[in-house]
């Protein structure tokens, strides 16, 4: 097997350079490191990871908790673009990442304090923020470095990274009323989520400065899932007088809402316009007719997330957030009143 002492001599350098390459040290430049690198892999030479670690005590590996199972979780195109981000910025630092879920809070606990306990990750990312949720109480109480995906709530000194859900929400609603519609609903997700409540305030705000009524007959909520669009759409038009557009919180529900609607015999948009959330690639060019989404980057939200982490581990970072920007993608679901 290729050692250390080969690599460096190849590199011209001392063998503490490539072991302090390896473990990615922020004294080395990036140049040094890149031509190390490269020499590693011409020499075919892979570091033992369970020997570093015994040694460093840190295993360079992040622990990630999804909202529930893996199963329901990648139902939902957002959490594998995450994951997507999440690996790519996990690899760029030499880590490796380490699924862990759960059907129920017990299991997710259980699964968390398995990763931490065992010394299995030196810290963790939870792709969600769940109002009241136990598990960020352990993860303060077990000082594991961690960051979220989402904003906290009633929790201090988080890194945290998320999209401005008030601000994209209200840019919404006013994109849909600069285009004459003025009796707009709303499909909102849980309220266990801060990421819904936070869009459910924007639209409610963007209704409040245009002077328009805020009429709970058009406003339905349903849980993050696909099947909650058709009992939402049904519900929404018993109401007294249709809404003319509205604004859906995930784009699985949009589709779904757009499928009963079409059942129902309405046409979208000239009888409803739809403005969804996600951006669900290349899902929302596919649909009929293609559906305006906002953009969230789960991608960067994935990416972000490991960065803020990786620096809180090595002590270079103070609590707080990081706001990726959102934009409207304009498809053909929304026409003009």
């Amino acid at each position: 097997m290729v050692t250390i002492k080969e690599i460096a001599k190849k590199a011209g350098v001392s063998p503490s350079t490539v072991s302090r390459v390896i473990s990615d040290n922020s004294r080395i430049s990036d140049e040094t490191k890149k031509k190390i690198r490269k020499i590693m892999e011409e020499m075919d030479y892979y570091p033992n990871v369970m020997a570093r670690s015994l040694v460093s005590k840190a295993t360079k590996t992040i622990g990630i908790i999804m909202p529930y199972s893996t199963e329901k979780a990648f139902a939902n195109p957002f959490f594998p673009e995450v994951l997507r981000g999440i690996s790519k910025a996990a690899n760029n630092h030499g880590y490796f990442i380490l699924l862990s879920s759960g059907d129920t809070e017990k299991e997710q606990i259980e699964s968390l304090y398995s990763l931490v306990r065992g010394s299995r990750v030196d810290g963790v990312i939870v792709t969600y923020f769940k109002i009241d949720d136990p598990i960020f109480q352990q993860l303060k109480k077990i000082k594991v470095p961690f960051s979220i995906i989402g904003r906290p709530l009633k929790l201090k000194g988080i890194n945290y990274v998320d999209n401005d859900n008030v601000k994209a929400a209200y840019k919404a609603v006013k994109f849909l009323i600069d285009r004459g519609h003025r009796r707009i609903g709303l499909i909102r997700g849980s309220s266990d989520f801060t990421v819904f409540v936070d869009r459910y305030e924007g639209y409610k705000k963007a209704l409040e400065d245009k002077g328009l009524a805020l009429d709970e007959e058009i406003i339905v909520s349903n849980r993050f899932e696909q099947e909650g669009g058709c009992r939402s759409m049904k519900k929404m038009l018993k109401s007294s007088q249709t809404p003319s557009a509205v604004l859906v919180t995930d784009d699985l529900i949009a589709f779904d809402l757009m499928r009963v609607a079409k059942e129902l015999g309405y046409k979208i948009p000239d009888d409803i316009s739809i403005v969804s959330f996600n951006n669900t690639m290349p899902l929302c060019e596919l649909s009929s007719p293609p559906l305006t989404s906002i953009e969230i980057h789960p991608y960067k939200l994935g990416f972000n997330a490991v960065e803020i982490l990786l620096e809180e581990i090595k002590g270079k970072r103070k609590p707080g957030k990081k706001v990726i920007e959102t934009e409207i993608v304009h498809r053909k679901s929304v026409c003009e009143k």
